[in-house]
C-alpha cells in the first residue's frame, strides 16, 4: 500500500515490521534499527547476499549521540553543517546497536536524512531506523514510491509516499582514520563541499556501497580462536577424541556432550530469520568463551540461509 499516513507506518514500524521510506537521495527500506530480528528482515526482503554493514537514520545530530560514542570535531563540523542531507558519518557505535546492523564492526553508519514525511517520522519513534535502498539485491535503486511497488510492493506492507527524490544518489560516506578524514564512499555530496569545510581528504580507490572499504569485514571479524565449518556430529567426536576444549554453533540442535555454556543454537525452531539475528552474537560469546576451538555448520541454503553461509564461510578459519 501507498500512501502518507505516517501514524501508519509509525505502527508497522513499532510491530517490529517493515516500511519504505522516502529520503532526498533514494527510498529506503526501513525497520528498527535496535530490533536484530527487524534488520534480519531487511536481509531477507531485499535477498541481500551478505550482511553488509547498514545505514541508520536518525531525526537529529542530538539523536545521533544516543547510538554514538564520539563524534570527533570535523565530522561534527561536517553534520553541523550538512544534515539533514546525503551525508552519511562513520562512527563509533555504543553497543546498544546490534551488531548484525554493522556487521560486527566497531563503527555505525549515521545520517539525518532531508526528506520532512521521513523526519517527521523519525521523530515519532523511539528508535532509529536501518534503511538500505528499497529495491532487490542487484537492482537499480529506486527513486520515487512507484520504483518501490514495482519491486517490493508483494513483501512489504507499506511505501510511505514522498514523490520523487530530489538527490538521487546514495549519501557520500566520511569517516575518520586517525587524524585522516577518509571518503569511503563518493555520492550526493561532492567531495569539494566536504573540502570547503574541513581541508583535503582522502577517498578510497575503490567506493563502495559498504560503509566500510572493501575487504575489512573478515579481517575485523572473524573470531580469534580457530572457526571451523562441518558436519558438527563428525567434529565433535574428533574433537572431543584428542581432549579439545571446545565451542558450538549450531542452526537447531543441541549436543548432550557439549556444556550448556559452550554451545548456541542459533534457532531451536529453524527458523533463519531468528538465526540471522543471532549470529553475530551468538560468535562473539563463543569467541570469549574458555573453548580452544568453535565448530559451526552451514545452514540450509535458502531464503536467509545463503547470507548467514557467506558470513560464516568468510570467519572460518583457512587452511
Amino acid at each position: 500500500m501507498i500512501g502518507q499516513d505516517i501514524s501508519q507506518a509509525k505502527r508497522i514500524l513499532d510491530a517490529g515490521d517493515l516500511v519504505a521510506i522516502p529520503t532526498e537521495t533514494v527510498y529506503g527500506l526501513a525497520g528498527n534499527a535496535l530490533n536484530a530480528v527487524a534488520v534480519a528482515s531487511i536481509f531477507e526482503t531485499k535477498n541481500r547476499p551478505s550482511f553488509d554493514p547498514l545505514i541508520i537514520h536518525v531525526s537529529s545530530l542530538l539523536e545521533a549521540e544516543n547510538y554514538v560514542s564520539d563524534i570527533p570535531a570535523p565530522l561534527r563540523s561536517l553534520a553541523e553543517h550538512f544534515w539533514p542531507g546525503p551525508l552519511t558519518l562513520l562512527l563509533q557505535r555504543k553497543n546498544i546497536i546490534p551488531d548484525i546492523v554493522t556487521s560486527g564492526l566497531d563503527r555505525v553508519a549515521v545520517r539525518v536524512p532531508d526528506h520532512p514525511l521521513t523526519l517527521e517520522l523519525l521523530a515519532q519513534l523511539d528508535f532509529p531506523l536501518a534503511a538500505p535502498s528499497a529495491n532487490p539485491f542487484g537492482y537499480i535503486s529506486p527513486t520515487s514510491p512507484q520504483h518501490v511497488d514495482a519491486q517490493l510492493g508483494t513483501k512489504i506492507a507499506y511505501i510511505l509516499d514522498g514523490g520523487k527524490c530530489k538527490v538521487g544518489l546514495e549519501s557520500t560516506i566520511v569517516g575518520m582514520e586517525g587524524d585522516e578524514i577518509v571518503i569511503y564512499r563518493l555520492g550526493g555530496l561532492e567531495i569539494s563541499e566536504i573540502e570547503s569545510l574541513v581541508g583535503k581528504v582522502k577517498v578510497k580507490s575503490h567506493s563502495t556501497s559498504n560503509p566500510q572499504a572493501p575487504g575489512l569485514l573478515e579481517s575485523h571479524y572473524a573470531p580469534s580462536k580457530p572457526f571451523l565449518i562441518g558436519n558438527l556430529d563428525e567434529l565433535i567426536a574428533k574433537y572431543q577424541s584428542q581432549g579439545v576444549d571446545l565451542a558450538v554453533l549450531s542452526f537447531d540442535k543441541q549436543f548432550d556432550s557439549i556444556p550448556p555454556g559452550n554451545q548456541i543454537t542459533l534457532s531451536p525452531r529453524a527458523d533463519l530469520k531468528e538465526a540471522a539475528a543471532c549470529l553475530f552474537a551468538a560468535m562473539r560469546t563463543l569467541d570469549e568463551s574458555n573453548a580452544v576451538v568453535i565448530l559451526a555448520e552451514l545452514m540450509p541454503e535458502s531464503g536467509l540461509g545463503k547470507a548467514i553461509n557467506d558470513r560464516l564461510k568468510r570467519a572460518a578459519t583457512k587452511g
